[in-house]
């Protein structure tokens, strides 16, 4: 599993030029799942979403999580972050999860998130053409692969 963390001031999620969900200050998380990802992957990185402290404290020091900030986090399904890009110029996309496994880690990783934070996390809707807007705080931008421990 890949996510790519952005501390954001506001972020949202449009489909077909409709607003779906929107947050305020908070995390932008993409979350990609690649093949042979498991529960124990997904569980690992939604506590470190939770916990990563990379919020400014009272001495302007990165050290406060979201949780501790009261925070919001919008998660988005990107399977692009699998992208394979050593050979040629078009992407290859074979490592990326197909639906049956991405679609139920993705949702396990927003309900252990919100679980948490004890709120609600706002999501985009998986496969759908979304327009992601936001304006990224810092900029801070995490890149975390469940491969890499």
């Amino acid at each position: 599993m890949r996510l790519v963390i952005q501390r954001v001031r506001e972020a949202s999620v449009t489909i077909g030029g409709e607003l779906f969900s929107e947050i305020g200050a908070g995390l932008m998380v993409l979350v990609g799942v690649e093949t042979g990802d498991t529960e124990d992957d997904v569980r690992r990185l939604a506590a470190k979403t939770v916990a990563l402290r990379i919020f400014n404290d009272e001495a302007g020091v990165m050290n406060r999580s979201v949780k501790d900030l009261g925070g919001e986090v919008l998660a988005v399904s990107q399977f692009t972050l699998l992208a394979a890009t050593a050979k040629g110029n078009r992407p290859s996309y074979v490592r990326a999860a197909g639906h049956e496994l991405a679609v139920p880690l993705y949702e396990l990783y927003c309900s252990l998130v919100a679980e948490g934070l004890g709120r609600e996390v706002k999501t985009g809707v998986f496969g759908a053409d979304m327009q992601v807007a936001l304006v990224n705080d810092g900029p801070v931008t995490i890149f975390m692969d469940s491969r890499v421990k």
